[in-house]
């Protein structure tokens, strides 16, 4: 029997948390095509399901893929375009760890077909659980609030110059959600000192924040991208540190209480 691609455990509110790159699992038929060090599926991003765990007393809804983002990564356009121009990026399907090398022995030998499955097995149903949910949150609540997780080492100089700040709050630009949202969430991040912030730096937002977040249709998304060095180890075996956790715990609630405080009528 195939196990699920995904859970989804549905809450109470408007607000669903999608973490799209957790997944750890390689299918045993993709594993011979890896170089041995992809296994150890470095780049993903570690222990946010724990970490996250909380928001289920919110009423928070939690999206999660059971794999890694090496098969496929969920937070790109299905047509496999770049989603930061002018910089090095990582594809629908990565071939490259995020420090450059390559994750493979060798080219696909029929690369837009092996492409098009990967989408169709992991990526497509993935989005349509995630499109269908917050068009349920829609009907039930009036309107519904996506919230993308993700988490990344502070340092990776073929992604990006220098160290980026802890916390990247993303909202594409301030498109993907109302001004008050985002005022709001900036400002719970202005108003603590434990960690460094940025909104729209760097990471303004995947392919998940740009394409669901719709304040016109009432669906709204923002992503937040946090320094793995907030909770956790950054060297294998990238274990999570339960002070460092414990500090940035009530950061994380506190913003996504102002998302549930938050109101399209305010």
């Amino acid at each position: 029997m195939n196990e699920p691609v995904m859970t989804l455990q549905r809450g109470s509110t408007p607000l669903l948390i999608s973490l799209p790159h957790v997944g750890t699992a390689i299918p045993d038929a993709l594993k011979p095509l890896f170089v041995a060090r992809a296994l150890q599926v470095e780049d993903t991003d570690w222990h946010l399901e724990p970490l996250y765990a909380f928001a289920r007393e919110l009423g928070a809804g939690m999206l999660v893929p059971r794999h890694s983002r090496y098969v496929v990564d969920l937070n790109r356009p299905p047509e496999n375009t770049p989603m930061y121009a002018g910089a090095n990026n990582t594809e629908l399907c990565p071939t490259r760890f995020f420090t450059g090398e390559p994750l493979y022995h060798a080219p696909f030998a029929d690369e837009a077909a092996e492409i098009a499955r990967r989408r169709d097995a992991w990526w497509r149903p993935y989005h349509e659980t995630l499109d269908a949910e917050l068009a349920r949150l829609k009907r039930e609540h009036g309107h519904a609030v996506l919230w993308d997780g993700h988490s990344i080492r502070s340092e990776l100089p073929w992604l990006f110059d220098g160290r980026l700040p802890d916390l990247n709050l993303g909202t594409a630009g301030g498109t993907s959600c109302p001004a008050a949202l985002r005022s709001a969430l900036m400002g719970v991040l202005e108003r603590q000192d434990a960690f460094s912030h940025v909104t729209d730096g760097r990471f303004k937002g995947g392919y998940i924040t740009r394409h669901y977040g719709r304040p016109q249709q009432a669906v709204h998304a923002v992503q937040l991208e946090m320094c793995w060095s907030c909770y956790m180890a950054e060297r294998p075996p990238y274990v999570i540190d339960p002070a460092r956790a414990a500090r940035l715990q009530p950061v994380l609630r506190s913003l996504l209480q102002a998302v549930l405080d938050w109101s399209p009528d305010a």
